[in-house]
């Protein structure tokens, strides 16, 4: 099957999300639009709307939303979400908006762009985002890191963190663990075990750190006549670090081993990529 061509491309979609004085401005009921439905974005600060919400009451929507007809009703959202919801707070009837043409993929491509570009979407929704998108474009992963402006082995550490079971993908949703402590929690092959790490890590608001030493640590016994090199934990975790997956030494005494995880065929093939870039 021949692979989908996304479009224009980023140059002539971004400009898109601009309204000139040559475009035509058209007052649209709220009822008649609805959010983007490639929207990555799951959590909105409600404290900002409201302010927004405020500042909408006293002085209008200055920026009309980039909007496009929609194939069911009315018109699809292409870049605006916040001040549509803020307006609805505020008890607009109208909004200004500028009528574009997008295809699904240039929607849901703008929407993952716009995003991140603002730095809007937390960890989760950005691999959600990028799977949506390789799926609906066809693409892989290096043709969609080119896509959105990332390196693969970005896109492939994002991919990776929805191996995670469900309790731990809410809390970096929620921002009560970071990426760093998501990136930790893949080295550990064991569900239950990652999920009460993860618990434990939420609740003594335990650091990466602190954290990768209680899953590292343990796997590296020190025997009684043999000393461990310091170094060694600072190394592995770099080249963790550096390839996206876990990385063990084994130092023996005449030779040692490098153990490099990986979790599927295309994994493999990002990390032979990347040690031979």
């Amino acid at each position: 099957m021949s692979r989908k061509v996304l479009g224009r491309g980023l140059d002539a979609l971004l400009p898109q999300l601009d309204v000139s004085e040559q475009d035509v401005v058209s007052d649209v009921s709220v009822r008649d639009l609805r959010p983007n439905p490639y929207q990555p974005r799951r959590e909105f600060d409600e404290q900002k709307l409201e302010e927004l919400a405020q500042s909408i009451r006293e002085h209008g929507i200055i920026q009309p939303l980039i909007v496009r007809r929609s194939s069911i009703l009315g018109y699809d959202i292409v870049a605006g979400e916040r001040r549509f919801r803020a307006a609805q707070l505020a008890g607009l009837d109208k909004v200004p908006v500028v009528v574009r043409s997008f295809t699904d993929v240039e929607l849901m491509e703008v929407a993952i762009i716009e995003n991140l570009q603002r730095e809007d979407l937390n960890a989760m929704e950005v691999a959600e985002a990028y799977t949506n998108l390789m799926e609906k474009a066809e693409l892989t992963q290096e043709e969609l890191a080119h896509r959105v402006g990332q390196s693969r082995s970005h896109v492939a550490n994002m991919l990776r963190l929805l191996q995670l079971p469900s309790p731990i993908r809410q809390y970096v949703s929620r921002g009560t663990l970071t990426m760093g402590h998501a990136r930790a929690l893949l080295a550990v092959p064991e569900e239950e075990e990652r999920i009460r790490l993860a618990d434990k890590a939420v609740q003594s608001q335990m650091s990466v750190r602190k954290l990768e030493s209680l899953i590292y640590e343990p796997k590296r016994p020190v025997s009684r006549e043999t000393q461990r090199d310091p170094h060694l934990g600072d190394l592995e975790r770099k080249l963790t670090e550096t390839l996206g997956t876990q990385v063990t030494i084994q130092p023996g005494k005449k030779h040692g081993k490098i153990e490099i995880d990986y979790y599927s065929d295309e994994d493999l093939m990002r990390i032979l990529q990347h040690i031979k870039d």
